[in-house]
């Protein structure tokens, strides 16, 4: 009832919120390193955001009792709370462009609101070939906590460069949380998240290419929030999960960082300037076509939440260690393969490919 709710009001709320943005100026302005060459509204992510918090009051009345104890509510209170100030922040920027360093301390009070006002914060650690689980100190758990928050908030902004890029890639990644909290029975996360996802289809009916609306910063960093707290909390108290899900579930956004982070040093250049060199970036470059590219980032999303899953699952056996070493080593030799094929960080070093080239025999070297 609640994903239906959801739905319907982003369906209904999107067109209004698209009138509003061209009423107050929240337009998104063609430039060189963007790919749109028209004004476009923004704003977008309001209606994701008003979509999810509305149906969650209007089915509030119905939850049973004792389905949500107190501490399923506090948490629900944090993501509501921080996630209100994201949304506000990202909105200010849509209209006012916002510098980097106010974005980037709003992003820290909304962090530091779920960690010291409601005291979420990851506390225990399930280390590979470590104990079991293992409880950190506050003087490590803070600052860890934070830096997630802020880490995975922004690293959805870096990928929202095409027509619903990110609305679809957050939606994959939500869809993953959720199927793995049905299977640990995670009332409060099934919950969030399937209202966050009917929030999200919703708006992606406007925002798929050709895009009416983009959801602007007010959208990225409201899903990379809730992505970063409902992937968190959400897995961090269940003793059979390993500390590498969460990041195999946003494995998209956070590759794309990682990439940006070395190819910007490599180059020599800030690390926080913007550039042409993104995952989207590259696949347009090698001819694929608007749609292509979405739906080619789409599947590699979609391959993070399967291995999420089947590590999820495997890592309760004796073998835990090993199936998350597996993966893991299976993940990052295959982007490594895929950052040399398109070249995300330079176009004309490719250490792997030429490794593997010099390995085959000369015979079919020679071919």
């Amino acid at each position: 009832m609640g994903f239906v709710i959801a739905l319907v009001l982003a369906l209904a709320l999107t067109p209004l919120v698209k009138r509003f943005a061209l009423k107050v100026g929240a337009m998104d302005k063609p430039n060189a390193r963007k790919v749109h060459t028209r004004i476009m509204p923004r704003l977008g992510g309001l209606a994701i955001y008003l979509a999810f918090i509305g149906s969650f009051f209007l089915i509030l009345p119905f939850i049973p009792d004792g389905l949500l104890n107190a501490y399923d509510r506090n948490l629900i209170r944090a993501m509501l709370t921080g996630g209100t100030i994201i949304v506000l922040t990202g909105a200010l920027d849509d209209r006012f462009e916002l510098s980097a360093k106010v974005k980037l301390l709003l992003q820290l009070v909304a962090a530091c609101v779920v960690v010291f006002g409601f005291g979420v914060k990851i506390d225990l650690l399930n280390i590979p070939f470590g104990q079991s689980m293992q409880e950190i100190s506050g003087w490590i758990s803070i600052p860890l906590t934070i830096f997630w928050i802020v880490g995975v908030t922004n690293a959805i902004n870096l990928i929202d460069g095409l027509d619903g890029l990110a609305a679809g890639v957050s939606g994959i990644a939500i869809t993953t949380i959720l199927i793995m909290a049905f299977f640990l029975g995670f009332e409060p996360i099934i919950l969030m998240s399937t209202l966050l996802l009917g929030g999200i289809l919703g708006f992606l009916v406007f925002n798929f290419h050709p895009a009416k609306i983009f959801m602007g910063d007010s959208g990225s960093l409201f899903l990379g929030f809730m992505l970063a707290t409902l992937s968190m909390i959400g897995f961090k108290q269940v003793t059979v999960v390993s500390l590498i899900t969460p990041l195999l579930i946003i494995g998209v956004p956070i590759a794309d960082t990682f990439f940006a982070i070395v190819r910007r040093w490599i180059n020599k250049r800030p690390i926080f300037a913007p550039d042409k060199g993104h995952l989207h970036h590259c696949l347009r470059e090698l001819g694929f076509s608007h749609r292509k590219t979405v739906l080619i980032i789409y599947g590699v999303a979609a391959f993070f939440g399967l291995a999420a899953i089947v590590q999820s699952i495997f890592v309760q056996s004796h073998a835990a260690n090993w199936v998350t070493f597996v993966v893991i080593s299976f993940l990052v030799f295959f982007m490594q393969i895929g950052a040399e094929l398109i070249g995300i960080v330079d176009k004309s070093k490719r250490p792997l490919l030429n490794l593997l080239a010099r390995m085959r025999p000369e015979q079919q070297r020679g071919k």
